[in-house]
């Protein structure tokens, strides 16, 4: 990993977390709005999000909005590396995985795979105009949704952060899995390219 990443993931994560709960909230309504606005927002389907952890923008505002149609679901570690979804409610049962991320607590047979999504909200560190992104290293969604190189969308892929998360160009690096999307508390990014 190269010293700048390494860099700007930390100085990102430390002003995400230094952000009050009042300016957290707000973004995170803002940030409702632009999800439930893309042009490719399913009504129907599953879609998932994350449980936001170390300052990310939350996800709860967008959650509650969702069309009826829609089931909502939370990101399963999975032991080959890659993530599966499991369908969640406010209330369910969570657990943490091994990083401290709760986690539904449902039979493995009940997990999604990635392509059985309509539409991921994905967390980030920072991202450019072009939607490329900057995650926490791990490389789960870009194992996870790898297979999207070779067939398109669904399911679609939308960033989501702060607006302060954008950057200058961030070079693509081969594993990187490519966003269609990425949305903040003040605008909706559409690559162009």
């Amino acid at each position: 990993m190269s010293e700048p990443r390494v860099a700007l993931r930390r100085a990102m994560r430390d002003r995400r977390r230094a952000l009050s709960a009042p300016a957290r909230i707000a973004a995170a309504e803002a940030l409702a709005e632009r999800l439930l606005a893309l042009p490719f927002a399913p009504r129907t389907g599953c879609v998932a999000g994350y449980w936001a952890m170390d300052g990310e923008i939350p996800l709860h505002a967008w959650q509650l909005r969702l069309p009826r149609g829609l089931r909502y679901c939370l990101p399963v570690l999975h032991r080959d590396r890659s993530l599966r979804f499991a369908p969640w409610a406010p209330g369910a049962p969570l657990a943490p995985n091994r990083y401290g991320i709760p986690e539904p607590e449902v039979p493995e047979a009940a997990l999604l795979a990635p392509a059985q999504l309509d539409l991921v909200v994905v967390p980030l560190v920072a991202f450019d105009t072009r939607c490329h992104r900057i995650g926490m290293g791990g490389g789960w969604y870009d194992r996870s949704f790898a297979f999207r190189a070779t067939r398109p969308a669904p399911p679609y892929l939308v960033g989501a952060g702060f607006a302060f998360q954008q950057t200058g160009p961030i070079p693509a690096e081969a594993w990187d899995v490519a966003l269609d999307a990425v949305c903040t508390d003040t605008d909706t990014f559409l690559p162009t390219s």
